[in-house]
């Protein structure tokens, strides 16, 4: 089930990059933007089994002047052992509109999700793989008498979510205190089932970053991101290339406080 080398990882990106490639060099309509999110994670323990999934994301577009889209989730994590963890929770959205092809207007989602995350360890490479379900409730609106927008109910859709990370410690030997490492991911989003239009395929997310430990239980990271969307049409698509800043905090609620 686990990857065990570099070079499983290197052939699985690039299986996973792919469709991307071809969507794009077939593509008619292809909105090319530069995009700057900075996020916040965290997985606070809260006793052996159960800890706090937090997290924000603040997403600008065109670098940092306008906003993208403001996301914020919460889940509870089950740790079956140290290399498997299971998440439920819940998710709301606001996306904006942004860039070349925007939006009519700024709506809201609701979104509940599970996932599983597998961890494996070779040598200096920390593989992580990350399956994950979101059932999204999306607002619909529409322009009213006065040219402002009215609810008119909310379309359900159901998206699934592949990850492959991989994070290597340059200067140590593991991901400890002081670590300068580099972190790799590609993620691949699917739509199923019922309301799902011309884009089955929804997205690919291929990123790389520079990180550093400054905790045990604290990391940043800074980052590029390819981000490549399919809209419902099947023939709009947006390319938008991504600065991220993200911060790692996890505290441990089960430690007594002097």
């Amino acid at each position: 089930m686990f990857l065990k080398n570099k070079h499983a990882a290197l052939l699985l990106l690039i299986i996973l990059l792919s469709p991307t490639i071809t969507m794009a060099q077939n593509s008619r309509v292809v909105a090319n933007q530069w995009n700057g999110w900075a996020m916040y994670f965290g997985n606070h323990k809260l006793s052996k089994k159960f800890s706090l999934h937090t997290e924000y994301q603040w997403r600008r577009s065109d670098v940092v002047i306008n906003w993208q889209q403001s996301l914020t989730r919460i889940g509870l994590d089950y740790n079956v052992n140290d290399n498997v963890v299971t998440t439920a929770g819940y998710g709301f959205i606001t996306t904006y509109a942004y860039g070349e092809q925007p939006v009519a207007f700024t709506f809201n989602e609701h979104r509940v999700w599970e996932q599983l995350m597998l961890k494996n360890k070779s040598g200096r490479f920390n593989f992580i793989h990350r399956f994950r379900l979101e059932h999204r409730w999306l607002e619909q609106l529409k322009a009213g008498g006065d040219g402002n927008p009215v609810n008119n109910g909310y379309l359900y859709k159901n998206r699934a979510r592949y990850m492959f990370r991989v994070n290597i410690p340059l200067n140590k030997s593991s991901m400890e205190k002081g670590a300068l490492f580099i972190s790799l991911y590609d993620e691949v989003f699917v739509n199923f089932g019922k309301n799902v239009n011309l884009n089955i395929f929804d997205q690919n997310r291929a990123y790389a970053a520079l990180g550093y430990q400054i905790l045990k239980n604290a990391n940043i990271q800074l980052g590029y991101m390819n981000q490549f969307i399919q809209k419902s049409d099947g023939v709009h698509l947006e390319r938008n290339n991504t600065l991220q800043l993200a911060l790692t905090y996890n505290f441990d609620f089960t430690k007594k406080q002097k």
